[in-house]
């Protein structure tokens, strides 16, 4: 197998953005991330989305963008893995370039989550959940992390309050990101303010609903090396599944396909949590960041929230995460999130995150979860020097 790398990202803003299609935001970030990887034509388009059929009523999505990006002709489809949609298109794009199918891909995550009424996208994302024995029942995915934030709650004794450090790191982060949604850092008393959605859920423990587009570009990091480019090396891109219904965990409380997805990862990479320099989660809610955490192994069985409670997941803190706002502040255009991570985490690597850079990184993770963690995917991200 070939060593493959990240030559180019691009992004769009994340937001509400009415005047402007699915079709558009995405166009928008393969030109940027090709651009930025001085490619004028890749040899395959990989295109990340979950709701496209039922919310913009347009499937076929590969060719269409293919098509508005200039690229028509060339080998491109959509892949649905729920919200780890975006990520599984760049493992697609992963094994293409590391076993020799192509030389360059581009993966691509896009999602138009706001053109349409707040109970058209809830039951469209419930779509994701068991529609027999969740869905069915009125169980939105509000409703399934409530479910696990009043059980983790109830089993190691936490606070609601407990959960703020988590929301309240993501948006300080966020307020340094041109491309996030909510660019405002919140206090803890907004964060015991804010609506109640599903008790114990609250406004302030969810991610945003919004449209974006996010893509890099793939290639061997021979190829990157020889035209003059700043490769980020992929050091491992794994995927792993669990039960698509919370009732058919053996724990509820345990993300095994976060785990078994992040700790494949390690192997693959041959390193181990404690050379993470960053974490890159996926925080739709507070106590999926809990799990998460746990789930990679930087925190024990129920001490997740304890990284927030003593500002452990800051910029200067020993397990940074969501360092340019997360889903939490960045927004959460859901088939697209998985491929922000990775364009963020690139910046990060590649020194060019502002005044959200970390210093002396090297190594960093995203992990992009689909459903309640039915389907996760991890990758590990190098600098090469």
């Amino acid at each position: 197998m070939r060593d493959v790398s990240i030559i180019g990202i691009g992004q769009t803003p994340v937001g509400e953005h009415w005047e402007r299609s699915l079709r558009d935001l995405s166009t928008e970030a393969v030109r940027a991330a090709l651009e930025d990887a001085h490619v004028k034509r890749p040899d395959a388009l990989y295109v990340g989305n979950m709701l496209s059929g039922q919310l913009s009523r347009q499937e076929n999505v590969g060719a269409l963008i293919a098509d508005y990006a200039g690229l028509r002709g060339i080998e491109a489809l959509k892949v649905e893995a729920a919200c780890a949609s975006g990520a599984v298109a760049l493992h697609l794009a992963y094994m293409a370039v590391a076993g020799g199918i192509h030389d360059i891909v581009v993966a691509c995550g896009v999602e138009k989550m706001t053109d349409t009424t707040s109970e058209e996208t809830t039951t469209a994302l419930a779509s994701a959940a068991d529609a027999t024995y969740e869905a069915e029942h009125g169980l939105s995915f509000v409703a399934l992390n409530a479910l696990l934030m009043r059980r983790y709650m109830h089993e190691f004794g936490y606070k609601r309050e407990d959960f703020a450090g988590f929301a309240l790191n993501a948006h300080r982060n966020a307020v340094n990101n041109p491309n996030a949604m909510f660019r405002k850092p919140i206090s803890l008393e907004a964060f015991m303010r804010a609506r109640m959605i599903a008790d114990p859920v609250s406004l302030l423990d969810s991610s945003g609903i919004a449209d974006g587009a996010a893509a890099v570009v793939v290639a061997s990091t021979e190829f990157a090396r020889a035209q003059g480019l700043v490769p980020v090396r992929i050091a491992a891109s794994v995927i792993a599944t669990d039960s698509v219904a919370l009732h058919d965990r053996e724990d509820p409380l345990t993300l095994q396909a976060a785990r078994d997805s992040a700790w494949r990862a390690y192997a693959q990479a041959g390193i181990g949590p404690n050379d993470i320099d960053f974490f890159e989660l996926h925080d739709a809610f507070t106590i999926m960041a809990a799990l998460s955490l746990e789930a990679a192994g930087f925190a024990a069985r129920g001490e997740g929230v304890r990284l927030a409670l003593e500002g452990q997941i800051t910029l200067e803190g020993r397990v940074p995460i969501c360092t340019m706002g997360g889903l939490k502040a960045r927004g959460h255009p859901v088939g697209a999130t998985g491929i922000y991570q990775v364009v963020e985490a690139v910046q990060q690597l590649r020194g060019q995150a502002g005044a959200n850079q970390l210093q002396g990184c090297r190594i960093g993770m995203t992990q992009n979860i689909g459903g309640s963690g039915a389907i996760v995917v991890t990758h590990i991200l190098e600098r090469i020097e």
